[in-house]
């Protein structure tokens, strides 16, 4: 394990490389745990730096058994080496090579980081610094080099060799048992995208012709049996790739492109050139094995790592400050993708809902972090929501205040000019401000501020004039490090809604710019006045969530209701109904507190019925529109003295009371959404599967006296995982009777698949029941469980962290000294998976005086211990200050 405090990394330090390699051959001799790596460089002196000085090279945990400098050995007096550094005193000026020689035990490697086995499977994770793992490197994103990998192993043990780029050689090694093939990436790449799989694995193949005539050789690589559960991912690929020529023109650059799913992985994937490595959650699915949930987010991921190619690999990051450029990027164009293949609407409202339940919690607490942090300890716990989906929300912002063929234009511009390179912020900001003549200064400071602004906006209206007056008003609290901030430039998109439902059109707006129906709000405060609106209009603000504030507007609960009826953007129009929702439970939250009866209003409960009811929307729009706020997000708006027992009870009273306010609408709406075909994964197939198991799950917790019995029977005659996992969701969180043998029969008909047995442990975790805790620390044993699988322990420990609201945060403080005590545990093998499962504290100074209490205990407890990792230290002392 690493030393458990290094010094912080900060933007304003960042020197170019003093030396840079421009070759690397690798020779990766594979055993379990014996692996022989030789690394051939042609390294060179960078321009400015000294003669005198030395070559240093990164490690971790790393044997050295050989090193040789043009032929030469070294003697000892000649370097300095320790399982986490490589000094060589002096070295030539002009090219030179350098041969490393290093010993690997991959079985031994539980990090998950660098080369190590998964079931069998060789296979890598070099993001971020997982490549010093494997050899001596200037492992940093600005170093990029052309790399030639020949990989060897026993031809029994891995028919299957792999690496990035395309194939060169192949063969077997004469008079062994062993076999060998070369790979070769004609792409400049840092050492982060290099990749190497071996094993003995099926294969799903197939082809694509780009769009410049090339045909393309597509493979999926799975374990045995697993072949058959590809086809979504070949067809999303496919889709991907064709998508990313129409829209953005980006043509696929290799002649193979290869993906390997892997049972034991820290993250969703990775987007090694030529060889993406894919956690096996998003790669494969079945009817009987995933819900439309999972395979929209093989659709997603699939996508994601395959627009890589050109935003993170072909252009990639200058240093680790600038992750957003490649994430926050690329997560946009994925958005945007799904959007395309699906509803936009439902899409926007469902990237809406993550951002507020994953991103606003990080920058309203201790791990706070602009979308390009200046500062870090351990770069591995900054591939955070606020990197990926707050840094998608920047650059769809940007998208918005440059206007549609401006971003065209500035994307191909930055295509154009920095093909080949490591690049920054700035420059990719300088390219849209060339494209569309805008001063994007101001604009910036998204990238460089922490926190989610506050935005209020108030009306006036004068019929005598026919103006209508905005006041809006933009702040941004202190966050960790930044107690001043300056005002950013918000793109407020803006409709009026008359009585009739119209969209009113102002004849002039002063005050502020506007540009469309975007304002442009670039000051602390606008006094903004619309001239020609002759009568009172209601005002439709932020149409689109235009940009990831907080909103806060004068809108009576009168008026929101009015829009989620009459107003022509789908978002806004749900929006509106969440926002008086929201208010509802909120006050029941208090009313329970105070052992009072909460009061529900009537025009609530019309508004959700003909929101649910209107056949002329889409079916997984109706599902939103019937789906209450999460616990999480109740308690993201009530902000401070948290107690989440009172909101889990004044939930569970609307859901409940809006169950018997419209228990016929709701088996009208279930008779009619029912199936009569068989299972498709397609948008409208799954909005119908939504809107369905969402009444369903109304109509168990309501007072229907055949509702469990209507449940139960959907669990037995599911024919896919959505509905049966859905009926059985409802079953174990509404403790409906049959729920241990429904839980039973599933474990016996998923016990061989582990992707399914993840929803069993995950369904048990979240169950808002007092002997949960106890039920999870059971499970813990459990033959399906292992702490080293990291899929496992999301979808037990991490579910019950950050998905069991009232029971993670027990009044008694069991729930955090059990996560804390597991995590501590898990640090040993796992430092990245156990920083993460440990940021379900980030929120605990929100909670109660007595929850905030035995909270603080259990960080200061584990902040006292001695052989935490660096990843589980930053984490833990962030969180306590």
């Amino acid at each position: 394990m690493r030393p458990e405090t290094t010094a912080p990394v900060r933007l304003e330090d960042y020197r170019p490389p003093a030396f840079l390699i421009e070759t690397v051959e690798l020779d990766i001799r594979l055993a379990p745990k014996a692996t022989k790596v030789s690394a051939r460089l042609t390294v060179r002196r960078n321009k400015g730096t000294p003669a005198d000085a030395p070559l240093v090279l990164d490690g971790d945990e790393l044997a050295l058994t050989g090193l040789t400098l043009d032929g030469s050995a070294l003697a000892s007096d000649d370097y300095v080496v320790t399982p986490d550094r490589l000094e060589i005193f002096r070295v030539p000026d002009g090219p030179f090579t350098l041969v490393i020689d290093t010993r690997l035990d991959p079985d031994a490697n539980t990090k998950l980081m660098g080369l190590y086995r998964s079931s069998g499977t060789y296979c890598t994770q070099c993001e971020a610094e997982g490549f010093r793992r494997i050899t001596y490197f200037l492992d940093r994103p600005d170093c990029l080099a052309l790399y030639t990998t020949r990989i060897e192993a026993r031809a029994s043990e891995a028919p299957v060799l792999l690496a990035n780029g395309n194939p060169v050689d192949a063969g077997p090694v004469p008079g062994t048992d062993r076999h060998y093939a070369v790979w070769h990436d004609p792409h400049p790449k840092p050492s982060y995208l290099f990749a190497m799989v071996a094993g003995d694995l099926a294969v799903m193949p197939d082809t694509f012709t780009a769009a410049d005539g090339r045909e393309v050789a597509l493979n999926i690589f799975v374990e045995h049996g697993n072949q058959d559960a590809c086809g979504w991912a070949m067809d999303s690929l496919k889709r991907s790739m064709r998508w990313d020529e129409e829209v953005f023109g980006r043509v696929y650059d290799l002649d193979v492109f290869n993906i390997v799913a892997v049972s034991d992985f820290n993250m969703g994937a990775m987007e090694n050139k030529g060889l993406n490595i894919f956690n096996d959650k998003y790669v494969l699915a079945n009817p009987d094995t995933a819900t439309d949930q999972d395979y929209a987010g093989i659709e997603a991921v699939i996508a994601h790592e395959y627009f890589h190619n050109w935003t993170g690999n072909r252009i990639t990051c200058r240093d680790w400050f600038q992750l957003c450029l490649k994430e926050g990027l690329t997560v946009f164009r994925d958005q945007e993708f799904s959007a395309d293949m699906r509803s936009r609407a439902v899409k926007r409202i469902a990237d809406v809902r993550l951002l507020k339940s994953h991103q606003f919690p990080e920058d309203a607490g201790p791990l706070a972090h602009p979308v390009r942090p200046r500062l870090y300890h351990e770069i591995n716990n900054f591939y955070t929501a606020t990197v990926y989906e707050k840094g998608s929300e920047v650059v769809r912002m940007l998208k918005t205040v440059v206007g549609d063929d401006a971003f065209r234009a500035g994307m191909d511009l930055y295509f154009d000019r920095h093909d080949g390179e490591a690049t920054t912020i700035e420059a990719f900001l300088a390219c849209f401000a060339e494209a569309s003549g805008r001063d994007l200064s101001r604009f910036a400071l998204w990238y460089e501020q922490a926190g989610t602004p506050t935005l209020t906006v108030s009306s006036t209206h004068d019929a005598a004039a026919g103006t209508l007056t905005l006041a809006v008003e933009q702040r941004t609290a202190p966050t960790p490090g930044q107690t001043a901030k300056q005002p950013l430039h918000i793109p407020l998109r803006l409709g009026l809604v008359a009585g009739d439902g119209r969209d009113l059109t102002p004849e002039t707006v002063t005050g502020a710019e506007m540009t469309g129906d975007v304002l442009h709000i670039v000051a602390e405060r606008h006094e903004v006045v619309l001239s020609g609106i002759a009568e009172k209009p209601v005002p439709s603000l932020l149409r689109g969530f235009s940009a990831p504030v907080n909103l806060r507007s004068d809108v009576s609960d009168t008026d929101q209701l009015f829009l989620s009826a009459r107003d022509s953007d789908p978002f806004n129009r749900w929006e509106a109904l969440q926002t008086v929702v929201t208010k509802t439970l909120i006050a029941a939250t208090a009313a329970l507190a105070s052992q009072s009866e909460p009061v529900l209003d009537g025009s609530l409960v019309a508004a959700i019925r003909a929101n649910a009811t209107d056949a002329a929307l889409e079916p997984a729009f109706r599902a939103l529109c019937l789906q209450l706020p999460g616990e999480a997000d109740i308690a993201r708006e009530i902000g401070r003295d948290i107690d989440p027992e009172a909101i889990r009870a004044a939930r569970a009273w609307l859901r409940s009371s809006l169950s018997d306010a419209l228990t016929p609408a709701l088996l009208g709406l279930y008779n009619e959404m029912a199936s009569s075909g068989g299972f498709s994964p397609d948008a409208a197939a799954a909005g119908r599967r939504a809107l369905r198991n969402v009444v369903l799950d109304y109509l168990g917790n309501g007072s229907v006296p055949e509702a469990a019995e209507l449940v139960a029977a959907q669990f037995r005659a599911a024919d896919n995982m959505t509905d049966r996992f859905a009926a059985l969701t409802t079953m174990v969180h509404a403790n409906l009777p049959g729920h241990e043998e429904a839980l039973s029969a599933f474990e016996e008909r998923h016990r061989a698949t582990p992707l399914a047995m993840d929803k069993w442990f995950m369904v048990q975790a979240t169950a808002p029941a007092a002997d949960t805790l106890d039920r999870v620390k059971a499970l813990c044993a459990h033959p399906g469980f292992s702490a080293g699988n990291p899929n496992r322990v999301r979808a037990l420990i991490g579910a019950f962290a950050t998905g069991n609201q009232s029971q993670f945060n027990r009044v008694d403080g069991e729930g955090f000294a059990f996560v804390a005590a597991f995590v501590q545990d898990l640090d040993k093998r796992n430092p990245q998976a156990a920083a993460r499962l440990m940021s379900a504290f980030r929120s605990w100074r929100a909670l109660e005086p007595d929850r905030r209490t035995r909270a603080e205990t259990c960080l200061k407890a584990l902040a006292k211990a001695q052989d935490l990792s660096v990843d589980l230290r930053d984490i833990v002392d962030r969180c306590l200050q």
